[in-house]
């Protein structure tokens, strides 16, 4: 598997992982947290799939 794809993919886990973490304390998909959790996801994710790749 090529690195840029396993970036993408890092990113999109990470994306949906901090996406859904608001919901666990009540907050909607599209609260403020969601949105900032999601940034927060694919960035972090980005840099783990960029890691691996190396």
């Amino acid at each position: 598997m090529n690195s840029k794809s396993l970036i993408w993919i890092f990113m999109a886990i990470g994306s949906a992982i901090g996406g859904f973490i608001p919901t666990l304390w009540g907050a909607g998909f599209l609260s403020m947290s969601s949105v900032l959790l999601t940034a927060v996801g694919g960035i972090l994710g980005i840099w783990l799939g960029y890691k691996l790749s190396n």
